[in-house]
């Protein structure tokens, strides 16, 4: 089933449960996504086309930070009911996301990625970063990747 399937029958599920805080997610997540199937349709002169799970994914993962960010904002501000609120979404865009690769899992797929790049200097990060990208997005957060990447190719 494909990922923008198991959003509609996960909001239709949440309707039927009455669940209020699962509900309203989904409803956003499935808001984002039409939000950018019709910029894409206006970017290329609306030839209408569904967005690919790679490009949900991406979406879900940019919502997930978002709300991290939110999250620990309204903690440092002493809001913590408003920081719950954002986890408690943070936990059913996560049901959607693949899992997250470990520390050593997301080493070796750096190294892989490296030499399987070519990658010998830092001119070759975006390389890394594309391969990475293509072959693992929504199971790694690229903002630790980047460093990681930078650190294994600057040694190089």
């Amino acid at each position: 089933m494909g990922l923008k399937k198991r959003i509609s029958s996960g909001l239709k599920e949440a309707m039927k449960d009455r669940d209020t805080v699962r509900l309203s997610t989904l409803r956003l997540i499935s808001a984002a996504v039409k939000d950018s199937e019709i910029e894409l349709r206006s970017r290329e002169e609306g030839e209408r086309r569904e967005l690919s799970d790679s490009e949900v994914l991406a979406i879900l993962t940019k919502m997930v930070k978002q709300r991290h960010d939110s999250a620990r904002a309204y903690e440092e501000g002493g809001r913590l009911e408003l920081a719950e609120k954002e986890n408690a979404e943070i936990g059913v865009i996560e049901e959607f996301l693949p899992a997250q690769l470990t520390e050593t899992e997301q080493a070796k797929a750096i190294d892989a990625a490296i030499s399987g790049a070519g990658a010998e200097s830092l001119r070759d990060m975006g390389k890394v970063m594309a391969m990475l990208k293509q072959n693992y997005a929504g199971q790694m957060d690229f903002g630790v990747a980047g460093p990681m990447v930078k650190e294994r190719l600057s040694k190089g």
